[in-house]
């Protein structure tokens, strides 16, 4: 039975648009006759699973439900031991086949747990059952030779009968004697066997059964003796055929009685998952969002389109109810859109209860009513000799008697049709009775009085539908907590009513009246400004958001470009520290050989070779190209340069001018530099080093200088290689005193650091540790 109050919504507008989206015609009747459901749970949950077949269809696609049939009838009288024909088992096997397909498609969505799993899960293909059914009934009227041996043993043996009998007629047909006997040259079928058409006057010329006579009596159609045995076998075998035939669908019949339950739990699964997937492709043409629910009554729908309205010309509008008041009056012009944004409200509060998502933005709210009741529409019936006003308070007295907390009452155009002043009175009577019983409320009226009302009563807001006095068309915008005027006079005035009836209309008017429709305008226009200023904020925020996600993605890709710069250059430092040792290894087997063999120049100067290729290899920095650089003048001591392949800054100590060359203090190195490797520097003065944080050395040949080097366990080759550049890395560094520990032991490696440190000539002065220091143990060097 149909719900006049959801109907005057649209609701059943609604469930039509739905049932188009359903495949299986049962599911069609089960959207048609959907209901909203009023547990708040109960309603997240049909929320949840239309949310999750929507997530599905955007992901996977929506899988087929065909166009199936509800099998459960046939399949019980299978059970019972019925035979089904052969139509019947093709719609069976037809829902095996889509209970299949359906299964395998939710398979291959990878391994996404929903809320829709359950039903999935009731679906249990068959696939034998459902191929068998397939290979042996080809079509309504034809059953497979394959269906069984004894099928095709007789079919085989009619083939050859009938080709007996042709082969027989033909004789006949192509005899000359006989031929004038004949009315037609040709053979055919009555009553099942073979007969030739034999003129009436020859009937005794053809010797023979009659089967049957044209209607005009001058063709008999005779079966001649001489194939009426061997058409007596056809028929016997045409009867043996039937037979075979009637038993493979009875056994068909009783494998498909056997799974009777299986395939109805799977078609009422496939039912309902069509009517979910239905849903989310409804919300996919809507365009439509999950809302969020609640039983409170609260109500906040942001950019919310009637559904109903086509996409291009609907306008969406925000409207809240039930958070600081309970009651809103909606005031404005006709077709400025009060009835719209009224029906928005109870049409989507429904659709939500029925699981169905909403055309709106997110975090859009709605809640769950026990009741939806409203008044909408002319009522009025001639039957029943009640007027618009009468039909009206009538559905409005059901409404209150039904109305309590748990309700949303939607009154369009309240108490019209009878005196405006005793009207207006019985409207605010209405309302304050409602807002008495709990009940959500919102109004629609043209009565100022209720402007007032709604202004002076607490938990009753004012809204109006936007006009546009200089178009003279609605904008269809809802403003919550601004009156609305009817523009009355406005309008006339621009259609064309003589101004000076206008004026003294206006004059009629109390000036009561006068001053609030002037309040309402100023209103109206501050809410413009403020919209427009709003407007202007969104589009500002909305570009620096813009801006700030350029930022975030030129950072990310910075901070990555950073991240590879690093990573490579700490691969080609560890390769680079990596070759460096194995070379230091072998320079220093070169040296110990070198030892034994005295006064050997040849190898020396081969050594000498391997460290300054080792040092170079060693050497990070990359020598910078030459340039077209020329001095401007000779150097001269104290002059300001630069050491242009390094980037160094230094001072001018010594020239040499045979070799070129230019001894030169940058920090605390002393070096000799090629003049075409040098820049000179002007009104520029040489920093300084500075003294860097304090570090332990460890035994690595790619480490930073500190105050610390450990020589323990190391020969004292390794010893003197780490240790040099260990005084090289804190001379560098600008530091004054290196701790060398080389253990206590035998005194070897204590000897050989000091002998070592003794000729060095970075090397001020060296001493034992004292007490605290690591004593014997530990050697003190101060540098220069």
């Amino acid at each position: 039975m149909k719900n006049k109050n959801y109907t005057s919504i649209g609701f059943e507008s609604i469930l039509e648009m739905l049932s188009n989206e359903a495949a299986i015609a049962d599911t069609k009747e089960m959207a048609v006759d959907l209901m909203p459901v009023c547990g708040l749970e109960d309603a997240k949950n049909l929320l949840r699973e239309t949310y999750d077949a929507h997530m599905l269809i955007g992901r996977f696609g929506s899988p087929s439900f065909g166009g199936i049939q509800n099998m459960t009838n046939s399949l019980r009288k299978a059970a019972a031991g019925a035979v089904l024909t052969p139509s019947e088992l093709l719609k069976t096997a037809a829902v095996l086949h889509t209970v299949r397909s359906v299964s395998e498609w939710r398979s291959k969505c990878l391994a996404t747990p929903t809320v829709l799993d359950s039903r999935f899960n009731r679906l249990s293909p068959n696939k034998f059952l459902e191929e068998k059914i397939c290979r042996t009934i080809l079509s309504e009227d034809e059953i497979a030779d394959s269906a069984s041996t004894e099928l095709a043993s007789i079919r085989r043996k009619i083939s050859l009968a009938e080709v007996r009998v042709r082969e027989q007629l033909d004789k006949i047909l192509r005899s000359s004697q006989q031929q004038k006997y004949l009315q037609d040259a040709i053979v055919t079928i009555r009553s099942g066997r073979y007969v030739i058409p034999v003129k009436a006057e020859y009937r005794s010329q053809i010797p023979g059964l009659v089967h049957d006579t044209s209607s005009s009596r001058s063709t008999v159609f005779v079966e001649p003796m001489a194939v009426v045995e061997t058409n007596n076998d056809i028929k016997v075998l045409k009867a043996k055929e039937k037979d075979e035939i009637e038993r493979i669908l009875a056994e068909l019949s009783a494998q498909c009685g056997a799974y009777a339950d299986e395939i109805s739990r799977s078609y009422s699964a496939l039912c309902e998952l069509d009517l979910i997937f239905a849903k989310a492709a409804l919300a996919y043409k809507m365009k439509a969002v999950l809302p969020i629910l609640n039983d409170k009554g609260y109500i906040n729908l942001k950019k919310a389109r009637h559904p109903l309205i086509p996409s291009d010309s609907v306008v969406p509008t925000d409207i809240n109810l039930g958070g600081t008041f309970d009651t809103l009056v909606i005031t404005g012009p006709n077709t400025g859109g009060k009835t719209v944004s009224l029906k928005t409200v109870g049409l989507f509060s429904l659709m939500a209860m029925c699981g169905l998502m909403i055309p709106a933005a997110e975090e859009s709210e709605l809640s769950v009513f026990r009741n939806i009741l409203s008044d909408i529409g002319d009522e009025q019936s001639i039957e029943q000799s009640l007027s618009t006003f009468s039909a009206h308070i009538t559905n409005i007295v059901k409404i209150i008697n039904q109305a309590d907390i748990e309700s949303l009452v939607l009154l369009d155009e309240l108490c019209t049709g009878t005196d405006p002043v005793e009207g207006a009175a019985l409207a605010i009577a209405i309302l304050e009775r409602l807002k008495t019983l709990g009940a959500k409320t919102i109004a629609t009226t043209h009565y100022s009085e209720l402007k007032s009302y709604a202004v002076e009563t607490a938990g009753v807001e004012n809204a109006c539908c936007e006009f546009d006095i200089k178009t003279l068309r609605p904008t269809y915008r809802l403003l919550i907590g601004v009156p609305g005027r009817s523009n009355a006079f406005a309008i006339s005035k621009r259609l064309g009513l003589d101004s000076s009836v206008v004026e003294r209309a206006q004059n009629l008017v109390s000036n009561d009246s006068l001053r609030f429709e002037k309040a309402v305008g100023r209103l109206e226009e501050n809410q413009a400004a403020l919209d427009e200023q709003i407007k202007q904020a969104e589009d500002l925020r909305m570009q620096a958001e813009k801006e700030l996600i350029k930022i975030r993605e030129q950072t990310l890709r910075a901070e990555q470009d950073r991240r590879d710069i690093i990573a490579k250059a700490q691969s080609q430092a560890d390769a680079l520290v990596t070759k460096t040792r194995v070379q230091a290894l072998a320079v220093l087997d070169e040296a110990e050989a070198l030892k034994k063999q005295k006064n050997s120049a040849e190898q020396k100067s081969k050594l000498r070779s391997a460290i300054k290729d080792m040092e170079n290899a060693a050497d990070p920095v990359s020598t910078r190209s030459r340039d077209s650089y020329t001095l401007p003048r000779k150097l001269k001591k104290g002059d300001l340069i630069l050491i242009f392949d390094i980037d160094k800054k230094g001072t001018v100590l010594d020239i040499d001018e045979s070799s070129g060359t230019v001894t030169v203090q940058a920090g605390l190195i002393k070096t000799r530099v090629s003049q075409e490797n040098i820049r000179l520097l002007k009104n520029e003065t040489v920093s300084k080093p500075h003294s860097t944080s304090v570090r332990t050395i460890r035994r690595d040949v790619g480490c930073r200088a500190g105050t610390e080097i450990d020589l323990r366990g190391e020969t004292v080759s390794e010893a003197v290689f780490d240790l040099d550049k260990a005084i090289d890395m804190a001379v560098l560094a600008g530091l004054h005193q290196l701790t060398i520990i080389h253990g206590k032991g035998t005194g070897a490696l204590r000897e050989a650091v000091q002998k070592h440190l003794r000729h060095h000539p970075s090397i001020r002065s060296y001493r034992l540790g004292v007490y605290g220091e690591g004593e014997s143990g530990v050697t003190i060097a101060e540098l220069k």
